[in-house]
């Protein structure tokens, strides 16, 4: 090699190593080539550094790159000298509970949730199960990676297998008053994801029929990606619900971090809806508390918390935010139409597990089927459901929608994107935070045709 060879080649050594699978909320990538054990033990130690941590929860979901991805997240981790606290298999929220419940100083969960087989990814938590964004510290974990100065103690930390499973159901069935719940016919759809697990360790301590469906963990995803989201990914759950004569459906992403619920005749319902249901639920036993919402579509959750005599207050939309907003106001419960539901005793983060906990509480209750608790909201307050449209400049786009909607507006909201509001109608309108794509809510006061009018209106200008 000659000198000038050498001298490049030892600059391209000492050279930052860039990492192109940090996210604004996680980690999160293809394997190999944008994930890979590597890079993985570097986050790991990036993190153990960050937090100046001494005890650090790690978990992983059923994809078949989770476990190595783990072991090198545990060695980067004890190099630095920290305590690895192992909880094996698990989904996302077991180790948000493990991170507060062991009092440890932070939580790594590998997984992808439901993004395709062959990704995976890391979400980082710290104290308290408090989130690790852009905002938070993400940007400077993915310095120290990227630097790979590994933080090494003199003394390398260990690896120990901590059960809380026990704990963890415990802590759920808490949310509802197990001695009230009457006999259930439920079809769960845990995607081949990790859901399973958990239905697996309540089902004994409640009076549902659980017809499971897709239910082991399959990291190849013979069923496809646990994705409910995706309007293709629901026919098996809505057969199931209607060959079964089941009271509702509910299923699940593949951490189950999200969970989406179908009524009695396999109508999907909207998170939007969820959101009502659930701050109604809980402002029942808790007075003049705050509610947490995004700001996509708001007026079925300001109608229905203010009846309750709860107060709502908005957030921009995005987990971590919802989760700052919620500590500062002592929240008892936030709700993202994306189907993410965060609760103050579950240390204000979100659980795929608790909503249709409460859920079924408030059909036992009520003794009404689901399409009955929630149809009313529909026809009171139609929407549009999210819509996503690429455009080549969002934030062109979004100025455009500006100069045009915001003269005649009675109010124009910009905590996220642009929030129109009307007599009759409003509509929000915001960029992806990792996607050249705009999304797009629309609703109404009591007005179908209206609504759908609106939509076209707004999808007319975007496609133009």
């Amino acid at each position: 090699m000659t000198y000038t060879a050498q001298l490049v080649q030892n600059l391209t050594n000492t050279m930052p190593k860039k990492i192109d699978c940090f996210k604004a909320y996680d980690v999160r990538g293809q394997i190999p080539n944008e994930l890979n054990a590597d890079i993985a033990h570097r986050i790991g130690n990036a993190t153990a550094a960050f937090l100046g941590a001494k005890t650090v929860v790690i978990g992983c979901d059923m994809r078949h790159s989770s476990v190595e991805l783990a072991d090198a997240v545990a060695d980067g981790l004890m190099q630095a000298g920290v305590e690895v606290l192992d909880i094996g298999l698990c989904g996302t929220e077991m180790v948000y509970f493990a991170t507060a419940h062991l009092k440890a100083d932070g939580g790594i969960m590998i997984t992808a949730s439901h993004n395709p087989a062959d990704y995976n990814g890391l979400k980082l938590v710290r104290e308290d199960a408090k989130p690790i964004s852009v905002d938070s510290g993400l940007l400077d974990i993915r310095k120290l990676a990227e630097g790979d100065e590994r933080k090494a103690s003199l003394e390398a930390g260990v690896r120990a297998t901590v059960d809380i499973f026990d704990d963890y159901i415990a802590h759920m069935l808490s949310y509802v008053d197990v001695e009230s719940l009457k006999p259930l016919k439920l079809v769960v759809n845990a995607g081949n994801g990790v859901a399973g697990l958990a239905l697996d360790g309540l089902a004994p301590h409640l009076p549902f029929e659980l017809i499971r469906i897709h239910h082991e963990p399959d990291g190849s995803f013979p069923n496809g990606v646990p994705n409910p989201m995706l309007i293709e990914n629901r026919s098996s759950t809505v057969e199931a619900i209607r060959a079964h004569g089941a009271d509702f459906g509910i299923a699940w992403d593949g951490d189950f971090d999200r969970c989406f619920l179908f009524d009695e005749n396999g109508g999907f319902i909207e998170g939007y809806y969820i959101v009502g249901l659930l701050a109604e639920s809980l402002l029942r036993e808790n007075p003049g508390a705050k509610i947490v919402h995004d700001p996509r579509l708001t007026w079925n959750t300001l109608d229905i918390v203010a009846a309750a005599g709860g107060v709502t207050v908005q957030s921009k939309s995005g987990h971590s935010f919802i989760k700052e907003c919620m500590r500062a106001e002592d929240a008892i419960y936030g709700g993202e139409m994306s189907a993410h539901h965060f609760f103050r005793d579950f240390s204000y983060a979100d659980s795929g597990m608790i909503p249709w906990l409460l859920v079924a509480g408030l059909v036992c209750q009520s003794g009404k089927p689901l399409s009955e608790l929630v149809n009313e909201r529909i026809a009171k307050y139609p929407t549009s459901g999210e819509i996503n449209r690429t455009v080549d400049d969002a934030n062109a786009t979004l100025q455009n929608l500006y100069q045009k909607y915001s003269p005649d507006a009675l109010s124009v909201d910009e905590i996220d994107g642009y929030g129109f509001e009307f007599a009759q109608w409003r509509f929000n309108i915001r960029m992806s935070n990792t996607e050249p794509v705009v999304r797009l809510n629309v609703e109404s006061r009591g007005d179908q045709a209206l609504m759908e009018e609106k939509t076209a209106e707004v999808l007319a200008i975007l496609e133009s």
